[in-house]
């Protein structure tokens, strides 16, 4: 297994995850989330895969095949009159593909993400879960993630 930076071959296995995230989101919220679809478009995954500001790495199986992908994004918190400044790399997305679950490939990836994150000088990693995705929580309690803040909602 190996986690490296995504480049713009890796753009159909890296669809194939999105599309799983989605159905994800899609059975815990379908209110919120679409059935179908995915969170970017090709050429949105070029831009973002091209910038240096929005990492994305990938876990390649022996096939060579995508197995699981990051998305990050640098966050610099500047100029409030309440917070600190502080450098922070924010998880957009991270997901395992289904069929590859229980190999510790998400643990590659986050391990991968949080070694990145030190070496580009960043106080903190932080991402969001839905409340509904237990797994990730899950997933994210065992690597050390606490809950920072937390959005609530009341549907009307």
């Amino acid at each position: 297994m190996v986690v490296r930076r995504a480049n713009m071959n890796d753009i159909d296995g890296i669809n194939r995850l999105l599309i799983q995230v989605l159905k994800v989101h899609h059975d815990g919220r379908p209110d919120l989330f679409k059935a179908l679809g995915k969170k970017y478009n090709d050429e949105q995954l070029k831009k973002i895969i091209s910038d240096e500001n929005t990492p994305v790495f990938v876990a390649m199986d022996d096939t060579g095949s995508v197995v699981g992908h990051a998305f990050c994004i640098f966050r610099l918190t500047e100029n409030s009159n309440v917070l600190n400044t502080i450098k922070t790399l924010y998880i957009d997305d991270l997901c395992v593909d289904e069929k590859s679950r229980g190999k510790h490939i998400g643990s590659l990836l986050y391990d991968n993400v949080v070694d990145f994150a030190r070496k580009s000088d960043c106080y903190n990693i932080t991402l969001n879960v839905w409340s509904c995705n237990e797994g990730a929580m899950k997933f994210y309690k065992s690597c050390g993630l606490v809950p920072q803040s937390i959005t609530m909602e009341k549907i009307l």
